[in-house]
């Protein structure tokens, strides 16, 4: 585990997150006290069309207007 102080990570932020990303720790400390620690941001997944395919179902009746008492609930104008 590697230690830097606040002052130290600012001057070698760049090389900091170089180091976090290819797996090291990287720790911040305010004076000797460890404060946080560096790690990267874990990826999002991509997204790809059709990956509920099968999964969800539209009922048949998605496309009718709503009953005349649940209307009332939606400002449309």
């Amino acid at each position: 585990m590697a230690q830097f102080s606040v002052h130290d990570a600012k001057t070698n932020l760049s090389k900091l997150i170089a180091q976090a990303l290819a797996g090291g720790e990287v720790v911040i400390a305010r004076g000797n006290v460890p404060a946080v620690r560096l790690v990267p941001v874990a990826t999002q997944g991509k997204r790809q069309f059709g990956a509920l395919k099968g999964k969800i179902a539209v009922d048949a009746r998605f496309d009718e207007p709503l009953p005349e008492d649940e209307q009332g609930g939606w400002n449309l104008g």
